[in-house]
């Protein structure tokens, strides 16, 4: 079923409202939706690469818009909606870890989980669910999702289609790392500094 859908998606890049359809995939995929935006990002940004940094801005903000849906179903219908998607991706057991996560890494782990391999909707709805602070949540957001779709369009926009394959096959580990040694410099420089 999901590579039905995966290659609908797909398809529906080459839709003459391709960008609006994009809009609505990064939008349902940061609160609920299966498949992540990159699935019509990278073909739209191969097709049109002068469109490249307009096409990372507007999964960008459907992105962060669509985030913000799930924080309010982690915040006000977990139970009734939350509790459902958490179970549909099987994720109950790494789903009470992340809750324990929140108490004192919050901003942090949303900025790294824009970039991860890992189901954003999961972060999102954990964010709600514990509580973060809204603003902090978006901001997190926002520079972790844009910095996520300007490396997927910027790659496709100065290398083409040779690097297709890469980027689907290794982004989410790369971002992932990046994110550690980003993360590990900070902690680093805090306890050098001490």
């Amino acid at each position: 079923m999901l590579r039905k859908l995966y290659d609908w998606i797909m398809d529906l890049a080459g839709h003459k409202h391709a960008q609006w359809i994009l809009v609505v995939v990064a939008f349902a995929e940061s609160a609920f939706f299966p498949i992540p935006p990159d699935t019509m990002l990278i073909p739209m940004t191969l097709a049109e690469r002068k469109k490249a940094w307009w096409y990372a801005f507007i999964c960008t903000i459907a992105s962060v818009l669509g985030g913000i849906a799930g924080y309010f179903i982690g915040y006000m219908l977990f139970d009734s909606i939350g509790q459902a998607i958490i179970d549909f991706y099987g994720l109950q057991h790494g789903f009470e870890k992340l809750k324990n996560w929140y108490n004192e890494y919050g901003l942090l782990i949303v900025f790294i989980a824009g970039f991860t391999p890992i189901p954003y909707k999961v972060f999102t709805i954990s964010s709600g669910l514990t509580h973060l602070s809204l603003p902090l949540f978006i901001i997190g957001s926002i520079v972790s999702r844009g910095l996520r779709f300007l490396i997927v369009c910027g790659l496709i926009y100065w290398f083409g289609p040779v690097i297709k394959d890469f980027i689907e096959r290794y982004l989410g580990w790369l971002t992932l790392l990046a994110s550690v040694v980003l993360v590990g410099g900070f902690v680093a420089v805090k306890y050098i500094g001490q």
